[in-house]
């Protein structure tokens, strides 16, 4: 049994036809990237406070819910009640201390790269659209990144969140490049 899935004819038209838009993305990405690691500490930190101002906006839509919707049902009003201020205490603790903060977080972008690394891997080989070697580097490179960060998380926090994700986002970048320059060549090929 194969798990590969391929290009069917009807796709690869509708593929090569949009190369420039792919282009265009990928460099947009590498520049996003380069200034990402240029600026590593302040990518960091702007995560950080980002990813604060998520959790509190999550608390007040919880928050909302639950004095539109639990009030006077007193089990499901304390228990939203209480994930609501989680939510609050979480965002304004990563705003207030995004310092503090970067470490743990960094822990869990370890992780993240973890798993979205072995996802572009398995999804690069299973779908092998045209140019998929270069999003299966970037699967391994991900992979690579989550690993380094897991083990040197505590060290590192302050500027390995900024600089990986920059890093990540460069060779996201290429990937759609390789795939915008195969896809220009698929168009030639069948212009011919």
């Amino acid at each position: 049994m194969s798990f590969t899935i391929r290009f069917h004819d009807t796709h690869l038209p509708v593929f090569s036809n949009n190369w420039r838009r792919f282009m265009l993305w990928g460099v947009a990405l590498v520049l996003l990237g380069l200034f990402a690691i240029s600026a590593a500490a302040f990518t960091t930190m702007l995560s950080v406070v980002i990813l604060g101002f998520v959790f509190f906006l999550g608390g007040a839509i919880i928050a909302a819910d639950t004095f539109s919707f639990w009030w006077g049902k007193w089990s499901g009003f304390i228990l939203h009640s209480v994930v609501a201020l989680l939510y609050f205490y979480v965002g304004l603790t990563l705003i207030g201390n995004p310092v503090e903060s970067a470490a743990p977080l960094t822990m869990l972008i370890g992780v993240f790269y973890l798993v979205i690394g072995a996802f572009r891997i398995g999804t690069s080989s299973s779908l092998q659209v045209p140019g998929w070697g270069w999003n299966l580097v970037n699967g391994i490179i991900s992979f690579i990144l989550g690993l380094l960060i897991i083990t040197n998380w505590q060290e590192a926090s302050f500027f390995i969140i900024g600089l990986f994700v920059g890093i990540d986002l460069l060779f996201l970048g290429w990937t759609y490049i390789m795939a915008a320059l195969a896809a220009k060549t698929m168009k030639a090929t069948r212009n011919r």
